[in-house]
């Protein structure tokens, strides 16, 4: 994407972790803010990731106006040209804080989603640990339920604490 703007970029980005159009995603985090705050807060730096997009555009044509091929610019252009380049930069950097913004969003929620499944994935294993491997007493019949195993870490392992 070397020709994608940093808007480009987030939309994309934004589009991928959720599954949706952008007009969609804008819609759900206007409406129903609180069922996902981590929506809101993606659309809501990506609103303002359109005004540094639009003040990076506005300071690369000034610029390149400034410095077009065969323009030879005044004494008083020198501090224009100083100061635009210096905008464009500041823009740019705050363009990169965004993105970077969006990104850390977009991996809370993927830390978010994996941390509420882990519980259920262990409870799972537990279930199907307790199951299968459940010993049997010799005189217990095969209806009636077996002991509980423990769950946890073994501690045949350790050792003795000293």
């Amino acid at each position: 994407m070397p020709d994608a703007t940093a808007l480009d970029q987030a939309t994309a980005m934004i589009e991928k972790a959720w599954g949706r159009p952008i007009e969609a995603l804008e819609s759900l985090a206007v409406r129903r803010p609180s069922d996902d705050p981590l929506l809101r807060s993606a659309m809501h730096i990506r609103s303002a990731l359109v005004i540094t997009d639009s003040a990076v555009a506005v300071h690369q044509d000034r610029l390149h106006a400034l410095t077009r091929p065969g323009h030879v610019p005044a004494f008083y252009d020198l501090e224009r040209i100083t100061s635009s380049a210096a905008d464009l930069r500041v823009a740019q950097a705050e363009s990169r804080t965004s993105l970077q913004a969006i990104s850390h969003v977009i991996e809370a929620r993927e830390a978010a989603g994996t941390a509420d499944r882990a519980p259920a994935v262990r409870l799972a294993q537990a279930a199907v640990a307790r199951f299968g491997h459940a010993p049997r007493s010799l005189g217990q019949a095969p209806d009636q339920p077996a002991p509980s195993a423990a769950v946890g870490p073994s501690v045949a392992g350790l050792g003795p604490h000293r």
